[in-house]
């Protein structure tokens, strides 16, 4: 299908239509739903109901303001509708699939039947309209929020048009979010592709798919498809996959995509799309291929993003903007004192866990006149491949510039779980102030990576230091263990000479009393 062009309106309307996406709509979109009369003036108007934008208002409401929401799409943003919640209900089902067919190497029955994608894709579509109920416009009216649904305008410093209807504010919140960015590839325009917008519109796993981008979404939909039995390539003009990731970590995952059967079209340039009965043909170049063409069924766009500004009429506003997107400061306030913005459309990190921490940091400096610094957060992240790759802080390429920092890896190897499971595949790499053990950043590449680095960033936050994790009584066998390994490490390479002599006399006493 061909996607909408920037800066229109989207219908609420999704494919198939299918019981479970018209609960879905009934939840976050309601067709017979009614914009309420709007109040003389709000506390605070919120354009935007995804992650960000929903914990605005609910917080806000919560703490007695008068709050208007305000969404021309579809209620929960990407995380609900087309990100977070459907890619990982299609991984699960991909990793029962290859857990399947791994049986026999654990003595479990060998798979005497295909698999039926369908269902996996029918399962995704029933999950997300069971979960969207904590989305929902009836949910937030219930909260005491006025709920609005059109496309919003700034008309003034303190005011927004809602086709029409005007929204007077004390304060109020871009939280618009992003959309996929679609790079200039001749005949892309024309021609039949998807975006993470519609790629879980499919109602079964295609024969052959190409994928454009090798960042988390590329390779997350890549093994997954992959696992349920589709051909897939996935190419970029990058010569390695998650290229922003530590690459010691991201060949981790190479392997593992390799193994699923993905085909990897690294240092590549597309020079063209095009359609032809009913397929897609990618014509493109790489360092290790001449020119070729590629034929596909179907064609997934996963590129970048890009912020959500046209519609906006910042200018009426005084709200400074860029190529780069919104000019704010530390405290997430723009140039109309205001007017504030957090979460994708803002965010140096496109996560939902940052949009709600974001919120949150708006909340206390729209409201109480806080002063808050987003910017000292510490922010996680992982991409849900198999093994997952997670990350927080000082990468390996930034441990390497600075000075007295100690970089300790933990094979997966060295953990008895790991080996148990079956899943020795990862490491877990720490980068460490040399002398206080201050931890500064970690990557984690293997199974539970993301709930491991979860706690790397709790010891950030909380300013806990190896050796306090070092003297943590962890139980066995956990994949945690291998952080308390790290700090064993970090203890006992602080044994210098003089510390062992020291040891060996005390030790010598002790023996002769």
């Amino acid at each position: 299908m061909r996607e909408p062009a920037v800066g229109t309106r989207r219908s609420a309307r999704l494919e198939p239509e299918d019981r479970h996406n018209q609960d879905l709509l009934a939840n976050v979109h309601p067709p017979a739903w009614t914009n309420p009369k709007p109040a003389d003036r709000y506390d605070l108007v919120v354009l935007g109901a995804g992650t960000a934008g929903l914990v605005c208002a609910a917080g806000a409401a919560g703490l007695g303001a008068r709050v208007a929401l305000v969404e021309r799409h579809l209620m929960g943003g990407d995380c609900l509708n087309f990100g977070c919640v459907p890619s990982k209900a299609v991984l699960r089902a991909a990793k029962a699939w290859h857990d399947a067919s791994a049986a026999a190497s654990f003595g479990g029955p060998r798979m005497a039947e295909s698999g039926d994608s369908a269902h996996a894709m029918e399962r995704m579509r029933r999950l997300r309209a069971e979960i969207s109920p904590n989305d929902s416009a009836e949910r937030f009216r219930r909260l005491g929020v006025d709920v609005f649904f059109g496309t919003a305008r700034f008309a003034a410093s303190d005011r927004v048009s809602v086709d029409g209807i005007g929204l007077r504010f004390r304060r109020a919140v871009i939280a618009t979010g992003t959309r996929p960015a679609i790079p200039p590839i001749p005949g892309l325009a024309s021609a039949r592709y998807r975006t993470n917008e519609t790629i879980f519109e499919l109602e079964s796993a295609p024969a052959r798919l190409a994928i454009l981008g090798a960042g988390p979404v590329g390779c997350e939909m890549a093994q997954a498809f992959a696992r349920m039995g589709t051909q897939v390539t996935l190419i970029d003009r990058e010569p390695r996959i998650l290229p922003r990731d530590d690459a010691d970590a991201a060949n981790v995952v190479a392997r593992s995509l390799e193994k699923d059967g993905v085909t990897f079209v690294g240092a590549a340039n597309v020079t063209r799309v095009a359609d032809h009965d009913g397929e897609t043909i990618v014509s493109l170049s790489a360092a290790d291929r001449p020119s070729d063409e590629l034929v596909f069924d179907e064609l997934l766009v996963a590129t970048g993003r890009a912020a959500n500004l046209e519609d906006l009429a910042l200018e009426r506003a005084g709200v400074a903007y860029g190529p780069d997107g919104l000019r704010i400061n530390a405290r997430l306030r723009t140039s109309n004192r205001r007017i504030f913005a957090c979460g994708d459309v803002a965010g140096r990190y496109q996560f939902t866990h940052a949009a709600d921490a974001a919120a949150r940091v708006v909340i206390q400096n729209a409201l109480f006149l806080g002063r808050v610094r987003a910017d000292r957060a510490v922010i996680p992240w992982c991409t849900y491949t198999d093994p997952e790759i997670a990350h927080v802080g000082v990468d390996a390429a930034g441990a390497a510039k600075m000075r007295g920092v100690t970089t300790i890896t933990v094979p997966y190897e060295e953990l008895d779980r790991a080996r148990l499971d079956g899943a020795t595949e990862g490491f877990v790499r720490v980068h460490v102030a040399r002398r206080t053990g201050r931890v500064l950043g970690a990557t984690v590449v293997g199974a539970r990576a993301g709930e491991t680095i979860g706690q790397v960033a709790l010891a950030m936050t909380g300013g806990v230091r190896l050796g306090t994790i070092a003297a943590t009584v962890y139980p066995y066998p956990t994949y945690g263990e291998a952080l308390r390994k790290a700090a064993d490490a970090w203890r006992r390479a602080k044994l210098t000479p003089a510390t062992k002599k020291i040891l060996h006399i005390v030790k010598q006493l002790g023996a002769r009393l």
